[in-house]
């Protein structure tokens, strides 16, 4: 059957397409994917370069992976393929150190079971940027979904990405001080691409270590794969019952991170990156910028004033983080949404790598988690608190909340003035008081974030529940 019809349903958002298996992402439209990224790597690349292919572990995604190769090497390009499902950051490093013309990633990461995705990532290892993607969506129009002719299958080989990754990223980590710390580690790999890589990593440094779920299964056990509070109960019970040293996790292609602390709390991304940020600066003697999202915490701006160090704001995506990483020297880059990289690796979110990191920093400090999270937050003049709604509008709704707040921004918010907005990526009221309110519509459903941060828990609730009574009363009155 031919999926010409659905072509418009294939949308890029921040990191690739994603779709429900079956009904958007099916076999034909992954070959028209795959034609329509070969026809940009006919742009970029000489076929003497091969092009890397991986999956996560999710129904199909082995079979959607082995389509792509059918038709890469049907149009002349040489294949080769992963010898297991693997995560996205083991792919991209892989993409950089085989001189290759990039990689396919099947992968919907921490999305539910039904879903699958697809994104390229080129030769410098990390997401693709817009230029690159908007050419590839523009390509699909015109993409074959036909069955390859089935020639030249002996151009695909299989290899596997894990010794090369693993070499380069114990270079990154200071394994004799993690071995000598002895830590006592809980790691959920909820059903993800990281079992057989976080774990091997962690025995490589001596860790003592537990491992939940680490077992290939495409429903994920029921829930989700994203180590988010919800998912890791099983997770913060056994490192509180076994008095462990912290409990990590990765999302299903093990680009995210999760951390539980020694009293079994889940700590979020943003405490995550500014714990990092000062353990590379102060144990490991690393300098460089700070890069984060609008949507990131602004305790990052007040470590990086007080080191003397630069601070770049993005736009939501890693990619526009990556982007940055490979212009000029990022200490520590990285998104309230869990993913983060480091000077000196590569510009991709590594869920693995930030694991470690957490581990590392622990064994350095010979301290408690939470105690390196507490003097870190007071450090940087915290805590700040962070909140984010997820308004489900109607498409006429929305438009009318981002024409009202494009063309006329409130000057306060809850009796707090209004001293600047920003629109790098939806709008942005900056407060007087240091906190902020993010405004930033869904590309591809009726849905706007509405992300917050203050300096106290009621006056996070009060900017809450203003800003939901303010989208309220912007709702289209029915005819």
């Amino acid at each position: 059957m031919s999926a010409a019809g659905t072509s418009e349903e294939i949308v890029f958002g921040t990191d690739g397409w994603r779709g429900i298996i079956a009904r958007d992402f099916t076999f034909a439209n992954v070959r028209k994917v795959t034609r329509a990224i070969a026809a940009y790597l006919e742009t970029a690349y000489s076929k003497d370069k091969p092009v890397l292919i991986a999956y996560d572990p999710r129904f199909l995604a082995d079979q959607f992976s082995q389509t792509a190769a059918e038709v890469l090497v049907d149009l002349g390009w040489t294949v080769k393929m992963t010898d297991r499902d693997c995560p996205t950051p083991v792919i991209a490093y892989n993409a950089r150190h085989l001189n290759t013309a990039g990689a396919l990633m099947f992968t919907a990461s921490h999305n539910p079971a039904p879903y699958c995705g697809i994104k390229y990532i080129p030769d410098y290892a990390g997401p693709a940027t817009p230029e690159i993607t908007d050419t590839i969506v523009a390509n699909i129009a015109k993409a074959s979904d036909e069955p390859p002719s089935g020639k030249n299958t002996d151009k695909i080989s299989i290899f596997d990405p894990k010794p090369a990754y693993l070499e380069f990223l114990y270079t990154l980590l200071d394994v004799d001080t993690i071995r000598k710390a002895k830590l006592k580690v809980k790691y959920d790999a909820l059903y993800s691409t990281s079992r057989g890589y976080l774990d091997l990593v962690l025995d490589h440094c001596g860790c003592e270590t537990e491992s939940f779920h680490t077992w290939r299964d495409v429903l994920f056990g029921g829930g989700m794969p994203e180590p988010k509070g919800e998912m890791l109960v099983e997770l913060v019970e056994a490192v509180k019952k076994d008095n462990a040293d912290l409990g990590l996790a990765t999302d299903g292609d093990a680009d995210r991170f999760g951390i539980v602390d020694e009293k079994g709390n889940v700590l979020t991304p943003n405490t995550i990156l500014l714990l990092l940020a000062k353990h590379l600066l102060q144990n490991k003697g690393k300098k460089g910028a700070i890069v984060r999202t609008v949507a990131t915490t602004h305790l990052l701006d007040n470590l990086a004033e007080k080191y003397g160090l630069t601070l770049y704001e993005t736009a939501v995506g890693f990619k526009y983080v990556g982007e940055k990483m490979r212009e000029t020297d990022v200490l520590i880059g990285g998104e309230e949404s869990g993913g983060l990289s480091i000077l000196g690796h590569i510009p991709e979110k590594d869920g693995i790598l930030a694991d470690m990191l957490v581990a590392e920093a622990v064994a350095f400090a010979g301290k408690p988690l939470s105690q390196l999270v507490e003097e870190v937050i007071a450090e940087a003049g915290g805590p700040l608190y962070n909140n984010r709604l997820d308004l489900h509008l109607t498409e006429a709704h929305k438009a009318a909340v981002l024409d009202t707040y494009l063309k006329n921004p409130p000057t306060e918010v809850a009796g707090i003035q209004v001293k600047e907005v920003g629109r790098k990526d939806g709008i942005k009221l900056y407060l007087e008081d240091g906190g902020w309110v993010l405004l930033r519509p869904s590309g591809t459903e009726p849905l706007i974030r509405v992300y917050m941060e203050t300096n106290s828990p009621e006056k996070l609730q009060k900017v809450g529940q203003e800003m939901q009574a303010k989208i309220d009363k912007l709702a289209p009155v029915a005819a």
